[in-house]
């Protein structure tokens, strides 16, 4: 039986998007079987997982500042924004997985795996709804050039499992829950209530896969003696390319454990007295 670390690795270097989540979906119900005690154990393992994951022949990928920019009121702006969040999702699926199979030398506890098998099965369907919210549109994943930036956080933090939280869920992931929600409005004024529907379900679980980091990040910094909130700040700081940027969703985030006294200082603004 192959080992939870193998089974990352298989969908890493799986290529197409529809495969590579249905392969990402069939593995995560089999741990949780396995967990659950419902079929045979499944050892974490160790596995040498690629530096960049197999990737479909489309979409192009661009530098993040020659994408085209389009209007998110017109027809082909929603689809534009529907064909980002697709690609974000993708991308979510590969660095959940790679989380697993990248740091199996650290030792974990096996709820951290447990997290992210249930995130990387989340970020799949979530890929899927888009897919599906894609074609009723006429249009695919694949149809319109992507930027090839997302993976550079998975290669600046290849050796350093700290940064890799810091950065993915707890930077990357959280400006999902800040831009989400405008992104809902714009459907919802386009009457497409299957991309609304879809939108609020993977609005409502990336609290949770924020959360995950943030909960693991405080975990090892308790076990090293660290103090999380100048260890998120040394991090980000050296593995983040630019400030973050406000305006900040600061109920989600504290939701998914982020208090402002994390985010605030860095970003491209002053902060509010409560979280300096």
């Amino acid at each position: 039986m192959k080992t939870l670390a193998e089974m990352a690795t298989d969908v890493l270097t799986t290529a197409d998007g529809r495969q590579k989540t249905a392969l990402s979906r069939q593995y995560a119900a089999r741990w949780r079987d396995a967990r659950a005690g419902k079929a045979d154990p499944i050892n974490v393992g160790a596995a040498k997982p690629p530096l960049h994951p197999a990737r479909p022949a489309r979409p192009e990928l661009l530098n993040p500042r020659e994408v085209p920019k389009r209007k998110p009121g017109s027809a082909q702006g929603r689809i534009a924004l529907l064909h980002a969040v697709a690609h974000i999702e993708l991308n979510a699926v590969d660095l959940h997985w790679d989380m697993i199979a990248r740091f199996t030398h650290v030792p974990m506890p096996m709820g951290f795996y447990d997290d992210w098998v249930k995130s990387a099965d989340e970020e799949s369907k979530h890929f899927n709804l888009m897919c599906d919210c894609l074609e009723a549109l006429g249009a695919d994943y694949g149809a319109l050039p992507a930027h090839a930036g997302m993976w550079r956080a998975a290669e600046d933090t290849v050796g350093d499992l700290l940064g890799r939280l810091a950065v993915v869920p707890m930077v990357l992931e959280a400006r999902g829950l800040d831009v989400t929600p405008g992104m809902i409005d714009i459907f919802k004024r386009a009457d497409n209530n299957d991309a609304v529907a879809a939108l609020e379900l993977i609005y409502a679980e990336e609290v949770g896969h924020v959360a995950y980091g943030s909960k693991w990040f405080n975990f090892l910094c308790g076990r090293d003696n660290l103090d999380p909130k100048d260890e998120f700040h040394r991090l980000v700081q050296y593995y983040f390319h630019g400030a973050l940027k406000p305006p900040f969703n600061e109920a989600k985030r504290a939701d998914a454990g982020l208090p402002p006294d994390f985010y605030w200082p860095l970003a491209d603004g002053e902060a509010p007295a409560y979280a300096r």
